[in-house]
């Protein structure tokens, strides 16, 4: 029996734990070193305690980039088999964490089944969930009704939660003042102001945040604070509404860490390159160092159907600058709900910023693969070259589409392959083309 709920009490407590442990082994780092960053909150580890199935993960200050995988049922999408096929796809990848955005019918059957194979932490949105769990409309929930959601889904072992309790009264306030060109993109965000407008009452979730917080620290569930104002057009980034919210997210994270409940924060969005490593120093400093969760950004408006191109652009920019976390983004963002071909695009988009990024911020190790990769193409083991990519399959398929009479090159640059000139070069030996059959 564990003396302590939640990781950060734990760690508060000088207490290293199982998880801690993994943790830090994953990530080449002292675990009494973890251990302080838990305690003053740079680093959470989701782990519910009805998770049994979970490798953990940490997120944060001095830890690699992570990245989260979007999956979940909705009224046209209803085939659980495809989505059971994402997740596979995501846990194959080795994609650090999924979230169940499922929001038509009773979604527990899923997610329970989720919770029970992947080892990847499991996150939801609560308010996607609401309608069908209570089968109520809308204007007849109440505030309390929102509350039996989240402890539903913390008791079924989910890791971490959004919880849109930023958008009170104040930040909706600054948001109708600035008059924006998208307004509010946030599906959870929508429901709650159109809920709060309605009925004219206080967010419940900040209205009752201390009750949130007591259900949430019960099965050490973390609080990904959501960012309901996030800007959903590079016109309206970090404009007065996105910027209200964050403030509150800021009192938010400290109300949560007095709980020992730990806490990411979540950002933006859609932003211009430009704008970027400002807003990643103006939330560390707002939300005092928690760690921070963005989805992209995405830096242009123009590309659906690449978007997962525009997103890792943003998302390595971010992460490079301070994120802690990466939502993907597949090329059916904006359009329909992702297939399993875009969610492979999502993910390997998403590695490949979170690794570009580990590596422009000195993560211990990060580079080791780059090293083996360009070690194997100095010597044309095309073997090897694949077992380093992220992407292997591909990789493989591509080279083999069109493959070369030699194999110590390839079709696009044939005798003349740089690296098989200077090889024979350094071994003493003459590069000759029109003697050579």
């Amino acid at each position: 029996m564990r003396n302590y709920k939640t990781q950060m009490e734990a760690a508060k407590k000088g207490i290293i734990t199982p998880e801690m442990k993994t943790v830090a082994e994953k990530e080449y780092m002292e675990p009494e070193k973890l251990r302080e960053l838990v305690a003053c909150g740079q680093v959470a580890i989701p782990a519910n305690v009805n998770h049994t199935s979970l490798s953990a993960e940490g997120i944060g200050t001095g830890l690699r980039t992570k990245i989260n995988v979007n999956l979940g049922i909705s009224g046209d999408c209803k085939d659980y088999s495809v989505e059971m096929q994402k997740v596979q796809m995501a846990i194959d990848f080795g994609c650090e964490a999924i979230m169940d955005l499922s929001n038509y019918g009773k979604t527990n059957t899923f997610r329970q089944e989720l919770v029970k194979m992947s080892p990847a932490m499991i996150g939801t949105v609560p308010m996607y969930d609401a309608i069908g769990y209570l089968e109520k409309d809308l204007l007849d929930i109440t505030a309390k009704d929102f509350l039996k959601v989240v402890e539903a889904h913390a008791k079924e072992g989910v890791d971490f939660q959004t919880i849109h309790a930023g958008i009170n009264k104040r930040a909706v306030e600054a948001f109708k003042r600035q008059g924006r060109l998208t307004n509010i993109v946030s599906r959870g965000g929508s429901l709650l102001f159109a809920w709060m407008e309605m009925t004219g009452n206080e967010n419940p979730f900040y209205e009752y945040y201390d009750e949130v917080l007591d259900i949430l620290r019960e099965y050490d569930v973390t609080i990904s604070l959501g960012d309901a104002l996030r800007p959903g057009s590079i016109n309206d980034s970090t404009d007065a509404g996105q910027i209200s919210e964050l403030i509150e997210l800021g009192d938010l994270t400290k109300r949560a860490w007095e709980k020992d409940v730990q806490v990411m924060v979540e950002g933006p969005g859609h932003m211009a390159m430009n704008e970027i490593a400002s807003n990643m120093t103006l939330q560390k400093r707002l939300c005092h160092n928690a760690p921070f969760y963005v989805l992209g950004p995405l830096v242009t408006d123009i590309a659906p159907g690449y978007d997962h191109i525009t997103s890792a652009i943003g998302g390595a920019i971010a992460a490079a600058n301070g994120a802690d976390f990466l939502c993907y983004v597949t090329p059916a963002e904006h359009l329909r709900l992702p297939d399993v071909n875009d969610v492979k695009e999502g993910i390997v988009a998403s590695k490949i910023a979170a690794h570009a990024a580990d590596i422009a911020k000195g993560v211990p190790h990060a580079r080791d693969i780059d090293n083996k990769m360009s070690d194997a193409r100095r010597r044309v083991d095309w073997d090897e070259m694949f077992e380093y990519a992220i992407d292997k399959d591909k990789a493989k398929a591509y080279f083999e589409s069109t493959p070369p009479k030699d194999r110590h090159t390839c079709s696009m640059c044939g005798k003349m392959c740089a690296m098989r000139t200077t090889n024979k070069i350094l071994a003493g030996e003459k590069v000759e083309f029109c003697t050579e059959k």
